[in-house]
């Protein structure tokens, strides 16, 4: 392994000669490839050897006739031999691509079918090129995906260090692809590429030269001296992925025998540099700005399994390491979405452009639809997205119309609000970075050539407000550092006001029934109207007026509207008639409350059995020790039964202290069938046929769980002075709130609410079971998604909340909160308040001095307890 160590430490100055013998030796070099070429012998080898030499080319016999090389350096008892039909077999299952790179993939038997597997369904198919995977000999594709392009090694296996593995690959992509892409990238199976950006630099490098690029390394701090590099030698850090450019790669491959033999340390990314600056002449890229276009994430395991909006992230080109091979998945899609995001804002920078030729031109908009090749819905909708960016752009007709801001320091503070000073909430502070990282990106775009760069510091105030119609204003003031780097170098902190709107985009709409996209009948295309609805022939050919065929967003919502009873599955049939085939089980638990047991009966009776709707109802029944109903809510559901018994009713009758996560528990058990759909919901709740639609729609057997936003009622004693409310449906910010932190009322799947793991029938009595079961479905484990709408059908009727005692300390923190939410909204309370502020006032002040009585009688108690104890003796 260390045959050949004196010579490659001789002196530097040894080891570079000068341009004759460098010639020379080029000479010998192509001598001796062309005389192991049993087609063209000696006499050829010779010829071409001083053709070489008078054109002063380098080593050029591989460049000039690969097929020849091919034949001469691959001997019929070489171990490197490769099978070229059997590995090529799963190298033509790639995509072909336009032959900019191709891509080795480094990985290993048992990551086949997870890491390999993740790569060719993300990124590995968006390449400019072809992709392949090497693994060791033994390794086969994995079931899941048999079209997966592996090359298995013959003579290697998936031992650490991979040096051979590494060489071989190489070897293999030069004999087989060599002639065919213009650059090679190896990579490890645990590595993101956004092939877009890659395929940009590359583009921008002339492949005809001898170019290694990576992301420059000498080894840590304790290998220093260790690795046999020389004080101007580097090496690419093998892990953000190595580039090499075809000259490079057609003047090391000839040597890689001769590499191997020669290896002077275990790391194999070293070793691959080693041979590049032995045999190419090139060093790794000098250049500080690999380190964030080949992006090393130091973090190990836990690398890119949080926050993705990051700057590293977006400047990168690779990311390294994703060790957990889903995360990859994850990453692709939130790669997909900057890229969605990108071409809706070059789709609106084309909606500027369209009225902006339109005002030049003194035409209006929509008469140019008539006269270009534009679709309708992009004209329609450039009235409104093709404005340029303004805060000006919405003009009130009246008071009520202007838009409010809201102040933002560290909380935000708003009088629109019912909690006029709160935490920003998470869509704002996500917003805010997303902007603030945008416009840090837009002022530092042309850093390198100014040779500055500026941090961003803190907000240190702003404005924001929310246009419905046009988007989201903002106006920041922000701490900036301002960083000089080049000539004399400072430090100095900026401020900096930014006036920033996030425009909406275009409204695009897909109806889906189980998880699949409806077509609007005799339409190919979702969405899209019929040609009658389209305007006919004659519109289409220039005939019509421009204002009438204009389809935007507005027309798209009343299309909408009126195509969705029409809508078809795939399979033709209705979406309604497919919606109704869906059983929902009612599973209801009860402990006592009699009253409202009746009028839920009621409403499911009037809402579900006299419609004939497709539904059952499981009643678990629990003691009370508030009240003895039991016969009669017993008498109550038999006599349900008996007017309907073309479904099934059941009370399941629990002789134990009441807990809702195991009445649920018992609930779902009476289901036989796994694939019927379970509704948990409280008898207080007030509903409509509507939300059976909701609930038919949006829970998706393995793919959906829905957990409605319901709407809660006030005490109708502070909204109406009466003690019930009128209208149960009537929604606004005086009747009730959203009750967007409770998780009671749910729809999902009985296979899905087993392969979470069910209900937590350790929770006894109220709360914290709805909680723990919807922390299951959004936990990382879950491959289901839960789905979260605000239902202005589904009611929660006023009841006074009853805490017991006895419950545990977070349970009775949950019960006390919901009670006082339910008294009535900020406004409500705080005009009583100021109503009744003598009384108010007298009785906090009456308060306030029995407490600090009792306080003055416990200290002097405590000081006289504490004076008899010195006294004693017993005292410390």
């Amino acid at each position: 392994m260390y045959t050949d160590y004196n010579q490659q430490h001789q002196p530097v100055s040894a080891r570079y000669t000068t341009s004759a013998s460098k010639n020379s030796h080029n000479m010998m070099s192509v001598r001796r490839c062309k005389l192991g070429s049993a087609g063209f012998g000696i006499l050829l080898g010779l010829t071409v050897g001083l053709l070489v030499a008078r054109t002063g080319q380098n080593n050029r016999c591989v460049k000039k006739e690969p097929r020849a090389w091919r034949q001469t350096s691959i001997l019929e008892n070489d171990p490197l031999a490769f099978d070229e039909e059997q590995n090529a077999e799963g190298i033509s299952e790639i995509n072909n691509g336009p032959g900019l790179l191709f891509v080795g993939v480094m990985t290993a038997k048992k990551y086949l079918d997870t890491r390999a597997a993740a790569v060719y369904d993300t990124w590995g198919k968006e390449i400019p090129g072809k992709l392949a995977f090497f693994s060791s000999e033994d390794s086969l594709r994995p079931v899941s995906h048999p079209r997966l392009p592996l090359v298995p090694l013959p003579g290697v296996d998936d031992s650490y260090p991979p040096q051979k593995k590494s060489f071989l690959m190489l070897q293999y992509m030069w004999q087989h692809y060599g002639d065919k892409f213009e650059w090679f990238l190896r990579a490890d199976d645990d590595i993101y590429v956004r092939t877009d950006r890659l395929a940009f630099l590359l583009r921008s490098v002339d492949s005809r030269k001898a170019y290694f690029i990576g992301q420059a390394g000498r080894g840590k701090q304790e290998e220093f001296g260790s690795l046999s590099l020389e004080y101007d030698e580097n090496f690419c850090m093998g892990g953000p992925g190595v580039i090499l450019s075809r000259e490079t790669l057609s003047r090391v491959v000839p040597h890689i025998k001769y590499c191997l033999k020669n290896l002077y340390t275990t790391h194999e990314d070293v070793e691959l540099g080693r041979c590049v600056r032995k045999f190419a002449r090139v060093s790794c890229t000098w250049s500080y700005e690999m380190q964030t276009i080949l992006y090393h994430n130091s973090s190990g395991v836990d690398a890119f399994t949080g926050n993705l909006k990051l700057k590293e992230v977006h400047r990168a080109i690779t990311l390294h390491p994703i060790k957990q091979h889903y995360h990859l998945y994850r990453i692709h899609n939130y790669m997909k979405g900057l890229k969605i995001h990108d071409a809706q804002q070059q789709t609106l920078e084309l909606h500027r452009d369209l009225i902006t030729m339109s005002r030049l031109l003194q035409r209006d908009i929509y008469s140019i639809q008539n006269e270009g090749p534009f679709p309708k819905r992009l004209i329609g909708d450039s009235y409104l997205l093709g404005l340029t960016p303004s805060l000006n752009k919405f003009h009130p007709h009246n008071e009520d119309d202007v838009l409010q801001w809201d102040f933002i320091a560290r909380s935000v503070f708003s009088h629109t609000n019912l909690n006029p000073r709160r935490r920003i909430e998470s869509p704002l502070r996500e917003g805010l970075d997303d902007v603030i990282r945008e416009v840090m990106e837009m002022i530092n775009q042309y850093s390198r050539q100014r040779g500055r760069v500026i941090d961003f510091k803190e907000i240190l105030y702003g404005y924001h407000r929310l246009n419905p119609l046009y988007g989201t204003d903002y106006i920041l003031d922000m701490l900036l550092v301002y960083k000089k780097y080049r000539g004399r170098k400072m430090t100095v902190p900026v401020r900096r006001h930014a006036y920033l709107q996030q425009q909406f985009a275009g409204l695009e709409m897909h109806e889906t029934v189980n998880g699949v996209e409806v077509t609007h009948p005799n339409s190919d295309n979702p969405g899209e109207g019929t040609e009658e609805e389209e305007g006919g022939e004659e519109e289409k050919e220039g005939i019509g007026t421009g204002d009438e065929n204009s389809v935007g967003i507005k027309e798209g919502l009343i299309r909408l509207g009126e195509s969705l009873p029409g809508l078809l599955l795939p399979g033709g049939q209705q979406t309604a008639e497919k919606s109704q085939e869906k059983l929902i089980n009612f599973i209801v638990p009860l402990s006592g409350r009699f009253k409202t047991f009746v009028r839920f009966i009621n409403i499911f009776e009037d809402v579900c059995l006299k419609t004939r709707e497709h539904v059952t109802l499981i009643v678990v029944l629990f003691p009370s020790d508030n009240e003895n109903t039991i016969n009669n809510t017993l008498n109550l559901v038999r006599e349900l039964q008996a007017r309907h018994s073309w479904t099934k009713i059941t009370v399941i009758p629990v002789f134990d202290t009441f807990a809702r996560a195991l009445a649920l528990h018992i609930g779902a058990g009476q289901v036989s069938e796994p694939d019927d759909l379970l509704f948990f919901v409280d008898v207080d709740m007030i509903f409509n046929v509507n939300v059976l639609r909701r609930i038919r729609m949006n829970t998706i057997k393995g793919k959906l769980a829905y957990f409605p936003i319901v709407y809660s009622e006030f005490d109708p004693k502070v909204v109406y002075n009466t003690s019930s409310s009128f209208n149960h449906f009537l929604i606004n910010e005086d009747s009730g709130y959203w009750r967007q932190y409770g998780f009671g009322i749910a729809s999902v799947y009985k296979t899905d609410l087993i392969q979470v793991g069910g209900f937590d029938t350790t929770i006894k009595g109220w709360g914290k079971e709805d909680v723990n079961l919807f922390d299951k479905f959004v936990s990382a484990s879950s491959n289901i998604s839960v789905f979260r709408a605000v239902d202005p059908d589904l009611i929660h009727a006023f009841h006074v909340v009853q805490c017991d005692p006895n419950l545990t300390e977070t349970q009775l923190q949950m019960c006390r909160a919901t009670r006082f939410d339910t008294y009535g909204s900020v406004k409500q309370l705080a005009n009583i308040l100021n109503k009744n502020r003598n009384k108010i006032l007298s009785f906090a002040t009456d308060r306030y001095k029995k407490v600090k009585f009792t306080n003055k009688t416990n200290n002097n108690r405590t000081i006289s307890g504490l004076n008899n104890n010195i006294g004693t003796g017993t005292g410390s």
